[in-house]
């Protein structure tokens, strides 16, 4: 894996439009301040688009049991018993 590349405190300001466009591009950027790291610019994930029904198919597992309470939190709610 690449190294982040590193900008100082000054250099970040002087190009920051650059240091936008490479993070765009997925590089993470590092801005120091007197040679010492302080922040990390990196890419936002990007949007999933989910516009219709199934698009997360094959991606999540419910289980048969999923909405069956143990006994004592059902009888809680006067669900048996």
């Amino acid at each position: 894996m690449e190294a982040a590349r590193q900008y100082n405190v000054h250099e970040a300001k002087t190009h920051f439009s650059r240091i936008l466009q490479q993070v765009e591009t997925g590089e993470e950027v590092v801005i120091s301040r007197a040679g010492e790291p302080i922040a990390k610019v990196v890419p936002l994930r990007s949007k999933v688009n989910r516009t219709d029904y199934g698009a997360l198919r094959g991606q999540i597992h419910i289980p048969e049991d999923f909405d069956e309470l143990p006994d004592d939190i059902a009888e809680a709610f006067g669900m048996r018993g």
